[in-house]
């Protein structure tokens, strides 16, 4: 495929069908069509209105806890011995990641459609969780598909979700991971089209959803942005996040965008290595097709059919991406690498180890390419790192990898 032209900004799009380029785009059910339309007029009403955005930031500020922190992660650098790292602290958001940010944002847009019942998909459980607390907050009924696998793998999301009032539903078809959830709830959609808002939790799926999980999510890159200004006087010199579906990398990434001294690094999970089908690297190792509404980069076979892969980490576990993250590596913007589960996992010791915060196994990925790359930095370099959520949902996976019991 030929590298396409340079844009004159990379925070410009999708267009008016939903496309970044030959990405994105709304392939639905005719059923589901008069609702993508009618949430598309919505979004672009609220996007800009200023009572909607001073009630989102209000619930951002005084209910989720932004701004996330910035931190200077002294122990890894010193332990590294080259560039300085920052995290970026999702973690430290109410419900602990990234995904009360793009929830706090959709449950205020379901509000405004008169919308009765909210559904979601969820693989780690944190975008479960957070779905199910927005729900809780506004007193919505809230059902939330996860695949069997990752119940059994999340077992404290799973509890949290039922504590905080939804109906976890487990999908038993295919791998049972977070590509079967989304397949479920796309079904439910079609069923419930009057009643129901689905609450997708990553930056994927029929337009408009890509681009407002995006702009809800560029909080983190906004904040980050002006906190490494404030800290340091300058931009960072290379910013890096994890990448499953994509809506915690897309979220720092957007605002650096047009900063074309910040070079962009978004990690995959390599799983057991690229060299088998154990790995969702589908930028890698995948190639263009349609998966849940939008055209994008997938794990597929020679017929077409979509592979359903493996990640140490459930939020990681999907086959594709968003479209966003598949243009910007055909334009040549971001960079995007694979990590084994096994340099995950190290990351992960490490990290606990040496700053005494335990991250989640995703943000584990991004934090093993820093320590790939950084030695190798000068010490007055600087390296922001997206800890996109924090890792106790991730310690009975971590124990049983370990061969330990809990």
């Amino acid at each position: 495929m030929n590298k396409p032209a340079t844009p004159n900004s990379f925070r410009t799009g999708p267009d008016e069908q939903g496309m970044f380029g030959i990405f994105g785009g709304r392939f639905v059910a005719e059923t589901l069509m008069p609702l993508i339309l009618d949430l598309e007029r919505h979004w672009n009403e609220v996007k800009n209105d200023a009572d909607f955005r001073a009630e989102l930031t209000d619930l951002s500020t005084h209910y989720a806890g932004r701004p996330s922190k910035l931190y200077f992660a002294e122990g890894l650098t010193k332990h590294l011995g080259g560039a300085k790292v920052y995290f970026k602290r999702e973690d430290l958001n109410h419900t602990g990641s990234h995904k009360i940010n793009n929830c706090l944002g959709q449950i205020l847009l379901a509000k405004r459609m008169g919308k009765k019942r909210i559904i979601a998909e969820t693989g780690a459980g944190q975008h479960g969780v957070a779905s199910a607390t927005v729900a809780a907050r506004f007193g919505f009924p809230c059902v939330v598909y996860m695949g069997a696998t990752d119940v059994a793998r999340q077992s404290p999301n799973v509890f949290r979700m039922k504590l905080l009032g939804a109906e976890v539903r487990p999908v038993t078809a295919g791998h049972g991971t977070l590509k079967d959830a989304m397949n479920e709830a796309l079904r439910d959609w079609v069923t419930n089209v009057e009643d129901t808002y689905y609450l997708i939790g990553t930056a994927a799926g029929p337009h408009p959803y890509p681009e407002l999980v995006r702009d809800f999510q560029s909080v983190i890159g906004i904040e980050a942005r002006a906190q490494i200004l404030e800290r340091e006087g300058r931009l960072p010199d290379t910013i890096i996040a994890a990448v499953g579906g994509g809506s915690n990398a897309i979220g720092l990434f957007h605002p650096f965008l047009d900063d074309k001294e910040v070079r962009i690094i978004g990690i995959e999970a390599g799983g057991r290595g690229l060299d088998g089908i154990e790995h969702c690297a589908s930028m890698n190792a995948g190639k263009p097709g349609v998966l849940h509404g939008n055209r994008t980069y997938l794990l597929q076979n020679a017929d077409g059919q979509i592979m359903d892969g493996h990640s140490i980490s459930a939020g990681l576990d999907y086959p594709g991406v968003g479209p966003e993250h598949s243009w910007l590596r055909d334009s040549g913007r971001v960079e995007y690498v694979p990590i084994l589960d096994d340099e995950a996992l190290e990351a992960f010791k490490l990290t606990t180890r040496v700053e005494g915060i335990i991250p989640a196994l995703e943000s584990a990925h991004a934090i093993a390419h820093a320590v790939k790359i950084v030695p190798a930095m000068d010490k007055d370099q600087i390296v922001i790192v997206n800890l996109s959520g924090r890792g106790d949902k991730d310690v009975h996976t971590v124990a049983s990898m370990l061969g330990m019991e809990i």
